[in-house]
């Protein structure tokens, strides 16, 4: 994959993630600025997505700890435990909005 390439699969990603949050009806803020997506909810706790451009990774970082993501064959995959990151998100969002919910790409 070529910068380029990956640059659009990513900010396509943030952006179904913010729709994802969006859509989900709980009271979770997020502000996307520049590759870096901040989740915030109501404990103040803090999920940061961003873009690792130089690398073509996704990292998240949680209350608990952080993730590095690598895009192929079309699914982002977790680089130590190959948790796809649509089910690592919905298990790390659910832990700190102290609710379940289950994000899934639109």
């Amino acid at each position: 994959m070529n910068d380029s390439q990956y640059n659009l699969i990513a900010d396509e990603l943030l952006l179904a993630i913010e729709e994802a949050i969006e859509d989900s009806g709980v009271d979770i803020d997020y502000e996307g600025v520049g590759g870096l997506l901040t989740l915030t909810f109501i404990n103040k706790s803090k999920v940061i997505i961003n873009k690792q451009a130089p690398l073509h990774e996704i990292w998240v970082a949680t209350k608990f700890n952080g993730h590095h993501f690598s895009y192929a064959d079309g699914t982002w995959s977790d680089k130590r435990s190959g948790d796809e990151l649509w089910q690592f998100l919905s298990q790390a969002v659910s832990k700190q909005a102290e609710v379940a919910l289950t994000l899934s790409a639109p």
